[in-house]
């Protein structure tokens, strides 16, 4: 049975409406009262709002997999209020009034370290204050300036190291903030972006539609196949491939609205694993000798991340791992890492005020 891929990130509420004209006259203990009962009231809605079925279920499994980390990783993922959202600029659209504004508002460079890969048109801004930049509706025929995403969704594509002219898959690219990255780090010979699912493969035509001018986008090929079939299909085609797997999306299940269809996702979660093993031994096939496989989740989940890696280098003799600790060192201010993992591994864990992740990046080469 086809998984649907789960969506890939949950926006936090509406900040409350501005105060009426005449509100600041009010007594300074009433005001403060109206604040506290504003706050509780959000509160009490945000709680309501987390299933509980999902959280018993993650409780269970990382409270044993990450021990004592996982209560200030569960108290990140549960209040919305305190999550961050970086802006990543398109250099299609570039404005100077935007880097000003985003300077004014306390934003500052995500990536500034010694990077291994830091193309210098890729331009992230982050923050340590909670909150987010507004949204550029989508308007066909123009080009948005930034786009918003969890910082550490950037980290994949560092890891990857596109070249210009290189030959690129994304193999499970909706929404397309990856794709869109890619291209602000380097001009591929080929890029192919493919998503399985019709709703996703819409949404991530219209982010490429929205960040990507033309003549280049007609340089992109979209495509809706099966990526466990894409590696026989395309075999030895490309020098990179990004595998950004369906994966249970910690973040956004957390707050399922629908019982049933949470219940569902937890008895079926046990599936992922396999989908996510075949669909790395087909983006191993898709790659050309010498080239790179960047694999990625969404998700703290052991059997999802490094499980599957160690079954990946198990059974295919033909791709060994790559390190990716000094990228890891290089961003250490700005991301928290779990501990013990190996060189070509690293998983994001949030944290207030660093409240990126989770992310889990994996690299391996084929020889």
């Amino acid at each position: 049975m086809r998984l649907p891929r789960s969506v890939a990130r949950l926006l936090p509420p509406a900040p409350p409406p501005l105060p009426r004209p005449g509100a600041a006259l009010l007594p300074r203990r009433a005001a403060a009262q109206a604040s506290e009962q504003l706050e509780n009231k959000t509160k009490g809605k945000l709680q309501k709002q987390i299933c509980q079925v999902v959280l018993d279920h993650f409780e269970k499994q990382y409270a044993t997999e990450l021990g004592h980390t996982w209560t200030s990783v569960r108290d990140v993922l549960t209040y919305p209020l305190c999550w961050q959202y970086a802006v990543l600029l398109n250099k299609f659209s570039q404005s100077a009034e935007l880097e000003n504004t985003l300077g004014v508002k306390g934003y500052h460079p995500a990536f500034q370290g010694p990077l291994p890969y830091l193309p210098a048109l890729l331009k992230c801004y982050i923050r340590r204050t909670p909150g987010r930049f507004p949204a550029q509706k989508h308007q066909a025929g123009k080009l948005k300036e930034y786009y918003l995403l969890n910082a550490a969704s950037l980290l994949p594509v560092l890891a990857l190291e596109v070249k210009d002219g290189e030959d690129v898959l994304d193999l499970c690219a909706a929404p397309g903030g990856k794709s869109i990255a890619i291209l602000q780090c380097a001009y591929p010979g080929q890029f192919h972006c493919n998503e399985y699912d019709d709703l996703r493969s819409r949404w991530l035509n219209q982010t490429i539609e929205s960040f990507i001018p033309y003549p280049l986008i007609n340089l992109i090929t979209v495509s809706k196949l099966d990526g466990r079939q894409i590696g026989d299909l395309k075999p030895a085609l490309y020098d990179k491939v990004l595998v950004d797997a369906p994966c249970s999306n910690d973040r956004s299940w957390l707050f399922s609205s629908d019982i049933q269809q949470a219940t569902l996702r937890l008895m079926q979660r046990k599936e992922l694993p396999s989908l996510q093993f075949q669909l790395l031994r087909s983006a191993i096939k898709a790659l050309r000798l010498g080239g790179s496989l960047v694999y990625s989740t969404c998700t703290l989940s052991r059997a999802e991340n490094s499980d599957v890696i160690n079954l990946i280098l198990n059974s295919c003799s033909n791709v060994m791992p790559v390190d990716i600790s000094e990228m890891a060192r290089a961003v250490s201010q700005e991301f928290t890492f779990l501990s013990g993992t190996q060189q070509h591994e690293l998983l994001v864990l949030p944290e207030k005020g660093r409240a990126w992740g989770p992310m889990y990046v994996a690299k391996l080469k084929k020889t």
